[in-house]
């Protein structure tokens, strides 16, 4: 009989998976940054007891892998992959001998984000998609395809090119054997307070009879199970995140502030507000500081305030708020705010990572919490795992 932690706490499903499934779930992260899949599955596997396995990860950017790195302390047996481009041009599929369970990445994103070019394919970062194609590909002609596949990306991908994009990578995966599910997600909907939705692609080889896979769906088999004793965070707001005190270089210049509260000029206007309970969805270019239309920032009076709710209930004016003392996120705020623990920052800062790369990573970064509670709903809730 299991006498492991997780059969009082969890459901029977941990406990059959504890006895019967000693073998893990070989993952591999590509596009990886600092890990947000990794992270979620860490915390599944504490929670749960799912055996999962990171057998390879791919990262260009040396600050990110260098972040990656600080926090997982990944070990020699582990694939680092660095260049995909590179690697697949090198090892053409001929690298990865073992088993693939489960395929995940945040894929490039700039190319269909709503704030850039939107040049999509015609765009390097675009094509990276391929990249992940040419492994499927590579693995189902060894005779061993990826059972599951979870992709993140931007929602504008949906729409991207009238919806000819979304429908090119959904081809791709079909003629590889899969069944393609997407849906618009977002974080501030799995206990992160941050808005930033996102859309998530599930493909599976496996041909699975009344399946559902969108995030009201999945957020109500999260709402219904959701117990305190999991190990995401969990932010009714940005109080449960912001620190009281911070190192001066974080707050903003009286030469600035008004730039910032500015509500725009010329072509460009906005309604510019700080103290926003629920941030705004973070960017890979925050730590370049835009209006605090785009970005997030607080004031002291906020974050110190006895009642911040009746503070928020107050109406400043731009003149009356920059006399206050007001700031933007730190890395570790901004790393929380993505389901991660303000300690993977400061390691990272240690191992010489600058503020501005952190922020950058913060802002690329796949939310923790919404992959976790997609894990759930897949492999806690529907058990896909077990049936493969």
């Amino acid at each position: 009989i299991c006498t492991s932690w997780q059969c009082c706490t969890c459901t029977t499903f941990a406990c059959n998976w504890k006895c019967n499934n000693e073998i893990p779930m070989n993952h591999i992260e590509l596009f990886a940054g600092i890990g947000g899949f990794r992270q979620a599955m860490n915390l599944i596997e504490k929670d749960f007891g799912i055996p999962f396995k990171c057998i390879g990860f791919s990262e260009i950017d040396a600050k990110a892998k260098q972040t990656y790195k600080a926090a997982y302390s990944p070990k020699s047996s582990e694939l680092d992959m660095g260049d995909i481009v590179a690697f697949n041009e090198e090892h053409d599929g001929t690298y990865l001998s073992m088993e693939i369970d489960l395929l995940t990445g945040g894929f490039p994103c700039q190319a269909f984000s709503m704030m850039g070019k939107q040049e999509g394919f015609n765009d390097d970062r675009g094509l990276m998609f391929f990249q992940i194609r040419h492994i499927l590909q590579k693995k189902k002609e060894q005779g061993k395809p990826v059972p599951f596949v979870l992709l993140e990306n931007v929602k504008n991908l949906l729409s991207h090119d009238k919806g000819r994009t979304f429908k090119v990578i959904t081809s791709e995966l079909e003629k590889l054997g899969y069944n393609v599910y997407a849906d618009v997600f977002n974080a501030a909907d799995f206990k992160q307070a941050q808005t930033r939705n996102r859309v998530l692609i599930f493909a599976t080889t496996l041909e699975i009879p009344n399946f559902t896979f969108s995030e009201e769906e999945v957020k109500k088999v999260f709402d219904l199970d959701y117990s305190e004793q999991w190990s995401i965070f969990n932010q009714p707001d940005v109080l449960s995140v912001l620190d009281k005190s911070v190192d001066d270089k974080y707050y903003l210049s009286e030469r600035i502030k008004p730039t910032i509260l500015s509500d725009g000029s010329g072509n460009f206007k906005a309604k510019s507000e700080i103290n926003q309970l629920i941030a705004r969805t973070l960017t890979a270019s925050m730590h370049k500081m835009h209006r605090a239309c785009q970005d997030n920032y607080y004031s002291d009076g906020f974050i110190k305030a006895k009642n911040p709710l009746r503070y928020l209930q107050r109406t400043f004016s731009k003149e009356e708020l920059c006399k206050q003392r007001i700031r933007k996120l730190t890395p570790e705020e901004a790393f929380n705010l993505q389901g991660f623990p303000k300690q993977f920052a400061s390691k990272a800062r240690k191992a010489g990572v600058s503020n501005g790369a952190l922020l950058k990573q913060a802002g690329n970064a796949v939310s923790v919490n919404m992959i976790y509670a997609v894990l759930y709903y897949l492999f806690i809730h529907n058990k896909l795992y077990s049936e493969q």
